[in-house]
């Protein structure tokens, strides 16, 4: 495969800080191996690599985004980039081997565990899966391998930063329901990829908060998720010199007005307990607590600031050749689950927003390789013609994905006011088709709209509706500018998009 097979099993008594010694080994045959090839690819260095990931994002989100917020004729942020293209992101099953193998064995729906291994790590691997392949091997990531040589380093996400997404860069786990604060063998061992229980020092059966608390691999992190951190972490983090926003240890949330004061080289701010609030529920309720979350754009902006600002070397610490950096729009995804059309463009504009911020700053800096994309599409959203009923918005919708989340402080009930209460009594939607249980689309109104239309109206310009209220199974778009981009230019595999960036970053063959 594209890098290093690390040994299946790793015992240490802090579990991560064997993968760091185990990824140094693999940086530095990286490295050695790369050196030609980055010397003969000029065009493809770059100095900072910030990738964005709207999670759930299919070309639909982006093109009912577009029309709602900036016209039919407009353009979002991502739409400005150069390089554009369509991304293949399936998974596998347990126990498979790697695309080509004999025993490959391909999942068309990919979860974002196993698709943020895809990027992170460059293998296949099975639904829930962080950070090894499919067959348990533990896969060094792209943030791991950065920070080892030299780049500072930073991840971003609206969700739990324990979440899948974020998580792939920064642990390795059998199973991403091992999250923390506690070990559950219910939530962290897989004995259809073990065969027998493992000991808990296993870095793949330690819960992710204790890994990301304990092996450094991000210098900046973001996000909510306060509720999957214990005391004990905040000591190990304060220990490694991070600046904790707020209090893991009394779980008091970092506020806006914390993030706007950190000044370190090293900063923990999670916002929520849980995931964080969506920007509509923001807006609707101003004076609300979750109203002191930061914006995804404004934690990408100070991400930026901290990973670039000037900081004092510590003796044998070596300077920084730049920065990797992750962001998640991660509420796009919980969203759509929920089949809740207004507050999935709610984040839908958060997130390109935030991408705006980023493809700014590469603008100035000009040697930044951007990307935008996505880990899946998902509850199939489609725009649909006005006046037509056809597999539309849920009335009553499926349960949200994440509303088991013991952690979530912050799940705002859909609006009602973006329902249009007609239903069809046609054929399309056969038998029940009246009842308010069933479908009909949401509507909103769109800049060219006379100002009198409101959204919810059968007048608005934009008509949406679900196909499902899980995953599918669609290639996704992206978009890319800088060093490297024109690699984005047509269609890849998720896979792929580790070699770019490690490429780009010379820290991969």
């Amino acid at each position: 495969m594209r890098h290093l097979p690390l040994p299946r099993r790793m015992s240490s008594v802090i579990a991560s800080t064997a993968v760091l010694a185990l990824v140094a080994g693999a940086a530095a045959v990286a490295l050695t191996g790369t050196a030609a090839s980055a010397d003969s690819s000029g065009s493809s260095r770059a100095k900072n690599v910030i990738y964005l990931l709207g999670d759930g994002m299919g070309r639909t989100h982006v093109t009912a985004a577009r029309e709602r917020f900036v016209g039919l004729d407009g353009r979002l942020a991502m739409e400005t980039l150069p390089a554009q293209g369509f991304v293949s992101t399936y998974a596998v099953e347990k126990l498979s081997g790697q695309p080509g193998a004999a025993d490959f064995h391909p999942n068309a729906v990919t979860d974002s565990a196993s698709a943020a291994t895809a990027w992170s790590s460059g293998v296949k691997t099975y639904n829930a899966a962080l950070g090894i392949d499919a067959k348990g091997t533990v896969a060094p990531t792209l943030m791991e391998l950065a920070k080892k040589a030299g780049y500072r380093t930073g991840n971003v996400s609206t969700a739990e930063i324990t979440d899948a997404t974020p998580a792939g860069q920064m642990s390795h786990a059998l199973a991403r329901g091992c999250q923390g604060p506690v070990y559950s063998a219910a939530a962290c061992q897989d004995l259809a990829i073990t065969g027998t229980a493992l000991p808990t020092s296993d870095v793949r059966v330690t819960p992710i908060a204790e890994q990301i608390a304990r092996n450094g691999t991000a210098d900046v992190i973001l996000g909510g998720g306060l509720g999957r951190f214990d005391a004990a972490d905040e000591t190990a983090l304060t220990a490694q010199g991070y600046q904790v926003l707020g209090s893991i240890t009394s779980q008091k949330v970092a506020t806006k007005t914390d993030l706007a004061a950190a000044n370190g080289a090293k900063v923990f701010g999670l916002f929520n307990t849980g995931n964080l609030t969506v920007e509509k529920s923001k807006l609707d309720n101003p004076t609300s607590v979750q109203a002191q979350e930061p914006t995804l754009p404004e934690m990408t902006t100070k991400a930026i600031a901290l990973l670039t600002a000037k900081y004092k070397k510590e003796k044998g610490e070596k300077a920084s050749k730049g920065f990797y950096l992750q962001i998640e729009g991660a509420l796009i995804d919980k969203r759509s689950h929920a089949n809740d059309a207004a507050q999935t463009l709610g984040e839908m504009k958060a997130f390109d927003d935030a991408v705006a911020v980023a493809r700014d700053f590469a603008k100035k800096d000009g040697n930044t390789l951007v990307i935008v994309t996505a880990d899946h599409e998902c509850a199939g959203f489609n725009i649909i013609e006005k006046g037509t009923f056809t597999n539309a918005q849920a009335a009553t919708p499926p349960a949200n994905a994440d509303s088991g989340n013991r952690a979530n402080s912050s799940t705002p009930v859909r609006p009602s006011n973006a329902i249009d209460p007609s239903r069809s009594t046609g054929i399309m939607n056969g038998a029940g088709s009246a009842d308010a249980k069933n479908f009909a689309p949401a509507t909103f109104r769109i800049p060219s709209d006379p100002a009198t239309v409101t959204d919810g109206s059968p007048e608005a310009g934009l008509w949406l509706t679900y196909l499902s209220g899980n995953h599918t199974g669609a290639d996704v778009p992206i978009y890319a500018t800088g060093p490297g981009s024109d690699q984005l230019q047509g269609s890849v595999d998720n896979t792929d998009l580790f070699d770019i960036m490690g490429r780009a970053l010379r820290i991969t063959g």
